[in-house]
């Protein structure tokens, strides 16, 4: 029998590490930390929630199908903020919405590659992106990082063939935390432009970004869009994660083929999921500062505390956005070590080697912490039970 499309990857991690909590009692004076998944627990403020609500009660086109590449109103603003915040000129037709920002990925992907072309991804990478492009029939190209998690353009350059299609970046970066620095992220794109690939990057976390201004200059480069491919996400920003809403950015021409993609998957974005979207766009930005406020003040805190866990051994590799990404040191695996934690210590996190090829050794001896909804109070309790780890 032959492989199939799903068959060809690994089980969803996030799926994968609920499943060692099963049958695992946790008492009430020590309960889970669940620091495996990043996305916030909490819903959309009351007055966001509340709009969403009366539109569904009183429009009836909450309910109906709109435009396969999003609608009007939302691709307008979001192509203002686009302009806004990079110092730059994007048109509302140079953008498009997607049912979240792992649809945009494939869409994209689709629209871009056939089957054994190649996508080169920085590793640690983001696991929905490998799984997608194992089950495209595509060749994922691994750029090992350093220490500093941070890919190198000399490096990538090395690896590009004749089937390379794109280089896929994830700043401020899954898993590893690390924001790319400006000139960083423009070396990439001159050697996407100059080698004619794509230059996907992916900006979930930006609105986390821990620097002031526009993170790079990109959408400043003539003709950006025959080289850049932007996704992001709403879902982070507003805590709409369970209405699936992302987004594109990237020229007229690879949105006509998006589109086909897109058309056959989903037909269209849902209705609710884009008015909640732009209420937040035009709403909702001193609470967004609050928010990104508060995942600063985590990273700091978090910072506080490693000196504690740097004495026994322990390393950050990467810091920001959602993400702490830590080497331990212990002589055991990571794979094994996240599996002994949920039991042992009340602590569910994700290895490193669901962020790594199978090839790559670097990934059993780190651990990725995704600390969105631990206050200082909960970041603390955390680092109390990793000292007190004897294995």
């Amino acid at each position: 029998m032959t492989q199939t499309r799903t068959s060809a990857t690994f089980p969803p991690p996030v799926m994968e590490a609920r499943r060692w909590v099963e049958g695992v009692t946790f008492p009430a004076d020590r309960p889970l930390i669940n620091v495996s998944q990043a996305a916030p627990v909490d819903p959309p403020p009351l007055a966001l929630r509340q709009a969403m609500a009366d539109f569904a009660v009183q429009e009836d086109s909450a309910h109906l199908y709109g435009p396969v590449l999003g609608n009007d109103d939302l691709r307008t603003e979001l192509a203002a903020q686009i302009s806004a915040h990079y110092a730059a000129q994007v048109d509302p037709a140079q953008t498009a919405i997607t049912s979240g920002c792992n649809q945009a990925f494939s869409a994209v992907i689709s629209a871009i590659t056939d089957e054994a072309d190649e996508v080169i991804l920085p590793t640690p990478w983001y696991f929905n992106h490998k799984m997608w492009l194992d089950m495209a029939g595509v060749k994922a190209v691994d750029l090992p990082t350093g220490d500093d998690l941070l890919p190198d353009p000399d490096r990538a350059g090395a690896l590009i063939t004749k089937k390379t299609r794109a280089i896929a970046l994830v700043t401020p970066n899954n898993p590893g935390g690390v924001e790319y620095p400006t000139d960083l992220v423009r070396a990439f794109y001159d050697l996407a432009r100059d080698t004619g690939i794509r230059l996907i990057v992916d900006e979930t976390y930006r609105d986390f970004d821990s620097r002031s201004g526009p993170p790079h200059d990109l959408f400043q480069q003539p003709d950006w869009d025959e080289t850049l491919v932007q996704l992001y996400s709403f879902s982070k920003a507003y805590r709409l994660t369970g209405h699936r809403v992302g987004a594109i950015a990237t020229s007229r021409v690879l949105l006509a083929e998006v589109e086909k993609f897109l058309d056959t998957v989903a037909i269209c974005p849902g209705q609710i999921g884009q008015f909640a979207a732009l209420w937040g766009m035009q709403n909702l930005s001193q609470w967004l500062a609050g928010e990104r406020d508060e995942i600063l003040d985590r990273r700091a805190a978090i910072k506080d505390g490693m000196p504690a866990l740097e004495a026994q051994g322990w390393r950050l590799l990467g810091l920001g956005a959602y993400f702490a990404y830590l080497e331990h040191p212990f002589e055991m695996a990571s794979d094994e070590l996240a599996r002994r934690l949920v039991a042992e210590a009340g602590v569910l996190l994700l290895p490193g080697t669901m962020f790594m090829p199978d090839h790559d050794p670097a990934g059993k001896r780190q651990v990725r912490v995704a600390f969105a909804n631990l206050n200082r109070a909960g970041l603390g309790q955390l680092f109390d039970r990793l000292q007190g780890l004897s294995f």
